[in-house]
């Protein structure tokens, strides 16, 4: 078969083309990229997991190529032992259990505020009106962003997610490289002011984050703000977007959660692995390896999809379909090893908050259209638009 991630057909439903994969050719020699496509649930659980053989180095340079907003540092997403244990042990200082669970209430309260807005009959997007705007606002508050920033932060984002979804044309360099430019330039003014007056922001916590003589360097917090507002804004607002239109897409399902709202964190969990928010990412060979009988050379790009690992049918019985009483704990959505993501409890504290006010709040909403159009990325997953009608059927 011909498997281009970037092909139109693929990016609307790969799922088909994962199973393929998995099937026939679990590792898959992609020319578009110039990499290999690792589709089965083991295979990309062994190259997550063995990081010695398999570097995380390429990560930040394969998608953000030459915009890399900090080149002078490794993100931590791209660091490997030994480097990234004291990286990562002074960032969970400043990214505490306690502090991701004393959000809950502000998070209500931003849930509530946005819905507030919609009227019945009126014009409401899902992923414009509320999926979009709730990570944002919450991560901007978590960082100490100033509430008149809340649109850069969402263009910011938005253009560093446009660098993941192919070759960006010439003439959109320019801007794409003035809005890293502005990004870089806000952090490093925010930054240098927390230094001299903290805040009560995690910012500051960064700043401060310190053990063993070590702590974090400027430009290090610098990549962490980059790295927590893609991170913590686009791919929740792709989480709660997956979501609102797999319940949507299924009314049994939405009756049965509606009617029960206890199944609500092990139906995350369900669209989690149903519909991965993040769908790729990039690893190194560091020497000669062979997966699934298969031999890669050293220096070689793999492409790990966890999108197609949480569908296949290896692990998890009849995969294709969205099953509330799967449960599944397995899942690799947040990735595995030493790089599972930091942010999963905020994420999952987030797509928790926003499906009960949701469910709670609009409890006639529907789909205007049964298809999505979905983000223009291999890397990440979830519908541009939703529009939905809120009054009966």
């Amino acid at each position: 078969m011909d498997f281009d991630p970037f092909a139109p057909d693929v990016r609307c439903n790969p799922y088909p083309y994962f199973a393929q994969l998995r099937n026939y050719s679990p590792v898959y020699w992609m020319e578009s990229l110039q990499s290999w496509a690792i589709t089965r649930y083991e295979d990309v659980a062994y190259v997550a997991k063995n990081t010695q053989i398999f570097s995380s180095a390429p990560i930040i340079p394969a998608i953000l190529g030459e915009l890399n907003p900090v080149p002078e540092v490794n993100w931590l997403i791209s660091t490997d032992p030994p480097a990234h244990q004291p990286l990562r042990k002074l960032v969970n200082k400043a990214f505490t259990p306690r502090m991701v669970a004393a959000l809950e209430p502000r998070i209500r309260e931003i849930a509530a505020q946005l819905l507030d807005r919609v009227e019945p009959g009126g014009d409401f997007d899902f992923v414009r009106d509320f999926a979009t705007p709730l990570p944002m606002m919450v991560i901007a508050e978590m960082l100490g962003v100033d509430a008149q920033r809340h649109r850069d932060f969402k263009h910011w984002s938005d253009d560093m997610l446009r660098l993941t979804g192919g070759a960006v044309p010439p003439g959109e360099l320019p801007l794409l490289r003035q809005s890293v430019d502005d990004m870089r330039s806000h952090f490093e003014q925010v930054i240098d002011e927390r230094r001299g007056q903290p805040k009560d922001d995690l910012i500051t916590a960064l700043v401060r984050a310190e053990d063993e003589n070590h702590a974090l360097t400027g430009r290090e917090v610098l990549a962490m703000c980059v790295l927590l507002l893609i991170a913590g804004n686009e791919t929740t607002t792709n989480l709660l977007g997956n979501t609102a239109f797999t319940l949507l897409s299924h009314p049994a399902a939405l009756a049965r959660v509606r009617a029960n709202p206890a199944l609500v964190p092990q139906m995350i969990e369900e669209i989690l692995r149903y519909e991965s928010p993040v769908q790729a990412i990039f690893r190194l060979t560091t020497c000669d390896a062979r997966i699934a009988g298969r031999a890669i050379p050293a220096a070689s790009r793999v492409l790990i999809f966890y999108g197609s690992a949480n569908r296949d049918e290896r692990q998890f019985a009849n995969p294709d379909t969205f099953d509330l009483e799967r449960n599944p704990q397995d899942h690799l959505a947040f990735g595995f090893g030493i790089h599972y993501c930091l942010g999963a409890p905020l994420a999952r504290l987030e797509a928790k908050v926003a499906v009960d006010a949701f469910l709670r709040r609009l409890p006639q909403a529907h789909l205007r259209e049964p298809r999505a159009q979905w983000v223009d990325s291999f890397v990440v997953r979830g519908p541009k638009t939703l529009p939905l009608a809120i009054g009966p059927a």
